[in-house]
């Protein structure tokens, strides 16, 4: 199998170690992939921001530069529903609209990519952690989620799960939300750090790394003993403990 990547825009600029965690366990798993370095952003903070010309036009680049003939495969519950199910408002009866459509069944965040399309069932790494899963609330009501990344965690050798997912769970970013209501959504991101000590956890497991910058700056400034990482970094992390063989390069050939 041959896979398209998109690296969301956060990623590749705060947290670009994550992109390669994708490609790591891409190759793991012997799936093929393209990266375009031509590549820039779904759309979704100027959606979220109410600028939403600026995220039609993304969207256009986006609908063009990928294409439907391969899954799009990325570390974004977020994103891929903004792909999926924002970009309707933009193309519905226009002339992407079969373009837009096609490429609704092609779009996965990893872990349902994981489980659903490649039917994962084992995980061969090692990772010995207290860890508390945080699916946001938009992967789960607005993507749909389920199970997914709770059932790769649970592959991991060594990992205790000190509570299961919450029903709803937030991180406090939202993107301008952050920005507009500093002290609350400083407020929200304490909530779910502080309950992850009081559950007796060592990580906070997270989909997205707007989550994961939010919390580590939270706990940071409030000196709070916790660790964050996203969940296809602990997937990749979790390798290095295996007894696999792992040896390739950190790197990978923009396409």
């Amino acid at each position: 199998m041959k896979v398209n990547v998109f690296i969301p825009c956060i990623v590749d600029q705060f947290k670009p170690n994550t992109a390669q965690s994708l490609f790591k366990i891409l190759r793991h798993l012997g799936v093929e992939f393209n990266y375009s370095g031509q590549q820039t952003c779904c759309g979704l903070p100027a959606y979220n921001a109410g600028h939403w010309d600026e995220a039609r036009q993304l969207g256009e680049k986006f609908i063009k530069e990928f294409g439907t003939d391969k899954y799009i495969v990325m570390p974004s519950a977020a994103c891929a529903n903004m792909i999926r199910n924002n970009y309707n408002r933009f193309f519905y009866n226009t002339s992407l609209h079969l373009e837009y459509k096609k490429l609704q069944t092609k779009v996965f965040e990893i872990s349902d990519f994981l489980i659903n399309v490649l039917d994962i069932s084992a995980w061969k790494g090692k990772f010995k952690a207290k860890i508390i899963p945080h699916i946001e609330s938009n992967a789960k009501i607005n993507y749909h989620l389920t199970d997914e990344p709770l059932r790769l965690l649970k592959m991991i050798e060594g990992i205790t799960i000190v509570e299961p997912f919450q029903k709803y769970s937030d991180c406090g970013f939202g993107g301008v939300f952050s920005v507009m209501y500093p002290q609350l959504s400083a407020d929200i991101a304490m909530e779910e750090l502080k309950h992850a000590v009081n559950a007796g956890a060592d990580y906070i497991v997270t989909l997205e790394t707007s989550c994961v910058l939010q919390l580590e700056s939270v706990a940071s400034k409030n000196g709070i003993d916790i660790k964050i990482i996203s969940l296809i970094d602990l997937l990749a992390e979790s390798l290095r403990f295996s007894d696999a063989i792992f040896n390739e390069e950190n790197q990978v050939a923009l396409g």
